[in-house]
């Protein structure tokens, strides 16, 4: 960067938002992968959309590379800066402007942290329903830069479901400020849907209106152990059925998983012993303790007298709630503990699920005869996260496992990526999930919105692809 665009940016954000040399600290090329590998020498920390939209304007006429950052909790390198782009940090843009409880609405700035948000949200006597493993780190800007899912999709859909309106920032500095509260908005194209999932490579989005669910008066948890996969699909079904709308939650784990993460996390208690094929966690939230226990109770026993469950932990107290909890979100600790081993993140139809795990065990034991596979996941949303390990090889193979793991994705129409989106690690798959004219009308939106590629510049396409 010349010394005048760097005057200039200075100026702009001022000493507090200005980080140079030693002041750059760790936090700013690392992510939850790891440490990048370039270490910026200048980092921005604009404390406004309008501070943010001059920052833009001089490093478009610059034709300075950016890349936004929020909590570094991604998982596909996205946010790590490279040589020559400099990181914007949305630290300094925190904080809730609004909650208007008649619309069931939360105006909030991008830097804020997810948990910030449910605490707010719960205080007023509202929920905002995106829940994630990470939620103490990660902030609703890059929550909606993902279209993040977690872990009551089933109930309450991915973010782009969660979000009524968004303010973003161009790559020529425009400000679009679309802050809109209404459900039903049909006046032309639903622009919101450009930045949301885009990773922050068609505009930089500061600050957004979250549509908010009243607070439950009921929660229950229960903890099940199944005997086989058709009974985990049907009993998928039975507590659908049920339930209905109350379900809020339905993940599965498989046995070696689930053994793992009771041996390898610290603190987590065995609801159940371990030699049960599949195990699951499903919930209900609904507005009357007593009759929704007794319902999903009863739903329960159904399930266990037709044979679809073979044993039951059923939720008795919020300690025992978050106990239960704990367990699934312990997945991705458990699968961390098996280094070295490859992280995967896709969607599959649920029919093809036992099929798929039985394939990538297979396929990946005819390369490597003491290889790995351990799987969990949102199931109830047709989601997996997959932990693929080579045995004790050293290096990892991770080319060859992605191939295994991506090429059975797409014999089998899935996606290769359900909630983490694409960023660095899966561009070479992209094009598993996405036809030729889908990927080229990607494509022109980028070349229409970013002309000169200054936006998280390659992330989601390689470089010199667009």
């Amino acid at each position: 960067m010349n010394s005048d665009l760097a005057t200039a940016l200075k100026t702009i954000v001022g000493e507090a938002g200005y980080l140079e040399g030693d002041a750059v600290g760790e936090k700013y090329y690392s992510d939850w992968r790891g440490q990048g590998d370039f270490r910026p020498n200048i980092v921005l920390r604009p404390a406004s959309t309008e501070e943010l939209s001059e920052i833009m304007k001089c490093c478009h006429a610059a034709g300075q590379a950016v890349v936004a950052q929020g909590g570094m909790t991604g998982l596909v390198a996205a946010a790590r800066p490279h040589q020559n782009e400099l990181p914007i940090s949305f630290e300094r843009m925190t904080g809730i402007d609004e909650l208007d409880a008649r619309t069931g609405t939360m105006t909030v700035q991008s830097g804020t942290p997810l948990q910030v948000i449910h605490e707010y949200a719960e205080a007023n006597g509202f929920i905002y329903p995106l829940d994630l493993g990470a939620r103490g780190s990660c902030t609703i800007g890059g929550n909606l830069a993902t279209n993040a899912g977690g872990n009551r999709v089933i109930r309450f859909g991915m973010t782009r479901d969660l979000v009524l309106g968004v303010e973003a920032v161009l790559a020529d500095g425009t400000i679009v400020s679309s802050l809109n509260k209404l459900i039903k908005n049909n006046t032309g194209y639903d622009l919101k849907q450009l930045f949301i999932g885009s990773e922050g490579t068609l505009g930089l989005i500061t600050k957004a209106v979250l549509r908010l669910s009243p607070k439950p008066k009921s929660q229950a948890v229960a903890f099940c152990a199944a005997p086989d996969f058709d009974a985990v699909a049907k009993f998928l079904h039975h507590m659908k059925s049920g339930l209905g709308g109350n379900l809020s939650a339905f993940e599965v784990i498989w046995q070696n998983t689930y053994q793992v993460t009771i041996d390898n996390v610290p603190g987590v208690k065995a609801p159940l012993s371990q030699e049960h094929a599949y195990y699951i966690l499903t919930e209900t939230m609904g507005g009357d303790q007593s009759r929704d226990q007794e319902r999903f109770e009863a739903v329960l026993g159904e399930a266990l007298e037709a044979g679809l469950i073979v044993d039951a932990v059923i939720s008795k107290s919020q300690a025992e709630i978050d106990d239960l909890w704990r367990v699934r979100d312990a997945l991705a600790e458990a699968m961390a503990s098996q280094q070295p081993a490859v992280g995967f993140d896709v969607s599959l139809l649920i029919d093809d699920m036992e099929y798929f795990a039985d394939e990538v065990t297979r396929r990946m034991t005819a390369v490597w005869s003491d290889a790995c596979v351990y799987i969990g996941g949102h199931l109830g949303d047709g989601n997996l996260h997959l932990g693929a390990k080579a045995g004790s090889l050293d290096p990892h193979p991770k080319e060859e496992i992605d191939a295994i793991v991506y090429g059975l994705v797409g014999e089998l129409n899935g996606s290769v990526s359900a909630e983490h989106g694409i960023g660095m690690l899966k561009r070479a798959y992209l094009s598993s999930s996405r036809n030729l004219a889908e990927l080229a009308l990607m494509k022109k939106l980028k070349q229409a919105l970013d002309p000169g590629e200054i936006l998280s510049p390659g992330r989601i396409f390689t470089p010199n692809d667009i």
